[in-house]
């Protein structure tokens, strides 16, 4: 019939022949099953030739190998600089989110804080959530992600907010091939089911100088993200072959078949003098890449700057300065 997969608690195994499977079956029918032309994950017990019943599974393209099937959930963003989302959960669905993101939940959502990257894909061992913590300590985030599930009846819904000004981008991973790159900062929530690792750059001069280190965040399944991003999101699709050059800071989410590089700005003078950095990312297609107008490092630098402990001051446009702010009483 063909090469079969099972899966126990998140965890995966396979390929194996139909008498393989047969046999992991009847040992235990409390788990899921896929061949080539299911259309998702199967339960075992739903499944004809592993428990002698007289019906098959659909026929369709197959699922993203290796990966759980994500809760498949309904939003809304609401605002324009200032953006929230708010996700609408079916009993039992969940949402996974960055710790302090909610900003609401409904009565009926429980929250529960998890180890690791909450999405029930690495099975259940101590050692494999340990694993999953460390790649989100590397990335710069919390060991701790929350999840929202909605244990209730009919609908509920629980928001969460951008911590800048910006955009919230909401990505089906399905669209992307099931995988996305984002700087480590930018995931806000997703459905229950994707997982959030880590993405090495393998150039050394690219992880020193792109503005994102060496790792950034791998989001990995078939579910939907949420991606905050400052100023104003633009998508752009690049062809094969296309380039082009961006600030290091700009850059938001490629695809996985986007090649990511760096290049020196111009001469030294150029690269001194020219406000624009040492270097700038050079995206090579094909593949879709997000870009923002704001990164939040340039935002957090001109406040900064107009911090009064720098020199800055509420009368920045004020002709006589410091002076100006005697003046008028201004003194703190």
């Amino acid at each position: 019939m063909g090469q079969w997969y099972l899966s126990y608690d998140g965890k995966q195994t396979g390929p194996m022949d139909d008498a393989e499977a047969l046999g992991h079956a009847r040992k235990n029918r409390n788990g899921y099953a896929w061949r080539e032309g299911f259309t998702a994950w199967v339960p075992i017990s739903e499944v004809a030739e592993l428990t002698g019943a007289t019906a098959g599974g659909p026929l369709a393209p197959p699922p993203l190998r290796g990966q759980t099937k994500a809760d498949e959930i309904d939003f809304k963003i609401f605002g324009s600089e200032m953006q929230y989302v708010e996700i609408e959960l079916d009993p039992g669905e969940s949402a996974v989110a960055e710790a302090g993101a909610m900003m609401y939940k409904a009565r009926a959502i429980q929250m529960e804080t998890v180890f690791g990257d909450a999405s029930g894909r690495g099975g259940g061992s101590f050692m494999e959530k340990l694993v999953g913590a460390g790649k989100r300590l590397l990335t710069g985030e919390s060991l701790f992600m929350t999840v929202f599930t909605h244990t209730g009846q009919g609908k509920g819904h629980v928001a969460f907010a951008a911590p800048f000004p910006g955009n919230i981008i909401p990505i089906p991973l399905q669209s992307v091939g099931g995988t996305l790159i984002c700087q480590k900062d930018s995931f806000l929530c997703a459905a229950k089911g994707v997982s959030i690792g880590i993405f090495f750059q393998r150039k050394i001069l690219t992880g020193l100088f792109g503005g994102e280190g060496f790792i950034m965040q791998r989001l990995e399944g078939d579910g939907i993200v949420f991606v905050h991003a400052g100023g104003t999101v633009v998508q752009r699709k690049l062809e094969p072959g296309d380039v082009i050059h961006v600030d290091t800071g700009c850059v938001v989410a490629i695809e996985s078949t986007v090649n990511f590089d760096i290049q020196q700005a111009g001469g030294i003078k150029t690269a001194l003098f020219g406000g624009e950095g040492l270097f700038f990312a050079v995206l090579k297609g094909p593949g879709r890449i997000w870009l923002q107008s704001l990164p939040f490092s340039r935002l957090a630098g001109r406040m900064l700057q107009a911090a009064p402990q720098r020199g800055g001051g509420r009368e920045e446009g004020s002709i006589l300065g410091a002076l100006g702010g005697l003046l008028d009483g201004d003194n703190r």
